[in-house]
C-alpha cells in the first residue's frame, strides 16, 4: 500500500514560511529605519527574528541594509560622561596620592627582599666556597632541628595518650 503524494503541501508550507520570513524582515528594516534606530545586519537580523546569513543571502535585502547603512551618520565611538559621573579634581589627586604611596610602599618591599636575597645567596656563596655550613642561617636553622629533635624524644619516650588500635 502507498501512500498519497503530499509534497505539494510540504512545497506550500515551506513558501509560506519563507514569505513570512521575508516580510518579518522588511518591516523590521522599514520599522528601524523610520525609527532613526542603528542599522546593521545583526540589529536588523534580531529585530526581525532571522540569521544574519539568511540576510546575507537575500542579495535585494542585502543591497537595502547596506544602502541604509551608508545613509546613517557615523557613529562616535565615545559617549560624553554625564558632569555627575565625572571624577572630580580633588578626586583624581586623592587616587594619585594613594597610587604614590603604594609604589613606594612596594619600592621599599622590594628593596628589604633584594638585600634579603643578596645576603642568602652571599651566605650559600661563602658556604660553598669555604667548604663550611656554618653560616648564621644555617645555625638557626640547627638550632630549630635540635630542638625538634628534643621534642620528638621526649613525645616517642613519654606515653601516648592516644594508643594504636
Amino acid at each position: 500500500m502507498s501512500r498519497p503524494d503530499n509534497s505539494h503541501l510540504v512545497i506550500a508550507a515551506a513558501r509560506c514560511r519563507a514569505a513570512s520570513t521575508r516580510k518579518r524582515a522588511v518591516t523590521a528594516l522599514r520599522r528601524m529605519e523610520n525609527a532613526g534606530a542603528p542599522i546593521t545586519f545583526d540589529t536588523v537580523a534580531r529585530e526581525a527574528h532571522v540569521s544574519r546569513s539568511w540576510l546575507y543571502n537575500q542579495g535585494d535585502l542585502r543591497a537595502e541594509v547596506q544602502r541604509l547603512r551608508q545613509r546613517q551618520p557615523p557613529s562616535t565611538t565615545t559617549t560624553a560622561i554625564p558632569n555627575r559621573q565625572r571624577a572630580s579634581n580633588d578626586s583624581l589627586l586623592r587616587r594619585l596620592e594613594v597610587a604614590a604611596t603604594r609604589i613606594r610602599h612596594l619600592e621599599a618591599e622590594n628593596k628589604q627582599l633584594r638585600d634579603a636575597l643578596a645576603l642568602a645567596l652571599g651566605e650559600q656563596r661563602a658556604a660553598d666556597v669555604l667548604g663550611s655550613r656554618d653560616t648564621p642561617t644555617n645555625k638557626i636553622r640547627s638550632s630549630h632541628r635540635a630542638m625538634l629533635r628534643t621534642a620528638s624524644t621526649t613525645l616517642s619516650s613519654s606515653e601516648n595518650p592516644w594508643p594504636k588500635a
